[in-house]
């Protein structure tokens, strides 16, 4: 019995009926895409100046041809983004499928996503566009970096605290999208996302009500990288590591995004309820035996500091 790398059910071929059906209802099968590891990263260099997308990790932009089934890719006008396998760091896919399938569980908004397999087996990272609706019409969305005047090359020149601003500034209803950044920082400290630097916040402009967009670009970096000795790519109260409860809670969540305790303790309680869930998914996913207890035991060390 194989497992669905669409929806983490058994199946008995590749991808379950579910899993298809998330994809479009009309899809009836999905073939490996026709491309290896090697050939999608090269891929990825040579459209990279043509596509709209960019960023540190290889990605390609697609599209779901659901006559054919299977995705094409494209240099424009794809509603999907892949990001498949990379030398330097293996398993990179499976886990950001991972993370992002755990923020949902913690109850933070993200796009569609899922893995698919190559014709060499390996599996490649897929997450569905929320900046496209229709064929072509596209939803106007800006992260922080464009939002506060940086660049690739300064995304991390800023801090969590200048993040709240931008709420302030931008949003529509601010204390809502407060509450929202309180949670998604929270699961980014337990699952060990050190790399949420300006350009993994956006904002997003739908019926003229401004909102934080759906996250994404979540996954453990904590045991991707070989040595990994920040917490928070952007400082907190001054500080990258050792951040405390009373950083996250007292100083973060009451002093800067001004939450009642009610609000705290109530978003502290759901997220604590959501271990077990965490932990079969875990389980289930597609990492390899000794990461998925490396992935476990972070998490476990991490919700200490905060639950004990």
């Amino acid at each position: 019995m194989n497992r669905c790398p669409i929806t983490y059910q058994p199946c008995i071929d590749k991808y379950s009926e579910q899993g298809l059906k998330l994809l479009s209802r009309n899809l009836t099968r999905l073939h490996d895409l026709p491309l290896t590891t090697a050939q999608l990263l090269r891929e990825a260099v040579a459209r990279a100046a043509k596509m709209s997308i960019q960023g540190v990790q290889p990605k390609v932009s697609a599209r779901l041809n659901v006559a054919a089934g299977h995705f094409e890719i494209v240099d424009r006008d794809g509603h999907y983004i892949l990001k498949p396998q990379t030398v330097e760091y293996p398993e990179v896919p499976e886990n950001e499928d991972l993370t992002m399938r755990m923020a949902a569980k913690a109850g933070i908004e993200t796009p569609f996503h899922g893995l698919i397999y190559g014709i060499d087996g390996a599996l490649t990272y897929f997450i569905r566009r929320f900046d496209r609706k229709g064929r072509k019409e596209r939803i106007h969305v800006e992260d922080f970096a464009q939002l506060s005047g940086k660049t690739r090359e300064t995304k991390y020149r800023s801090s969590m605290e200048q993040v709240v601003k931008a709420i302030d500034d931008f949003c529509t209803f601010p204390a809502i999208e407060r509450l929202k950044l309180f949670r998604l920082v929270l699961f980014c400290f337990f699952i060990g996302n050190e790399d949420m630097h300006l350009k993994n916040f956006s904002i997003i402009r739908q019926r003229d009500i401004i909102t934080l967009s759906p996250a994404y670009d979540l996954l453990n970096t904590s045991i991707v990288l070989p040595r990994a000795e920040e917490e928070l790519a952007l400082p907190l109260n001054d500080k990258k590591n050792h951040l405390s409860r009373s950083d996250l809670l007292a100083y973060f969540g009451e002093k800067r995004l001004q939450l009642s305790a009610r609000l705290i303790d109530r978003t502290l309680e759901e997220l604590h309820e959501k271990r077990g869930a965490w932990e079969k998914l875990i389980a289930d996913s597609f990492l390899s035996g000794n990461t998925k207890e490396r992935y476990h035991d972070l998490l476990n060390t991490r919700l200490a500091r905060i639950y004990s």
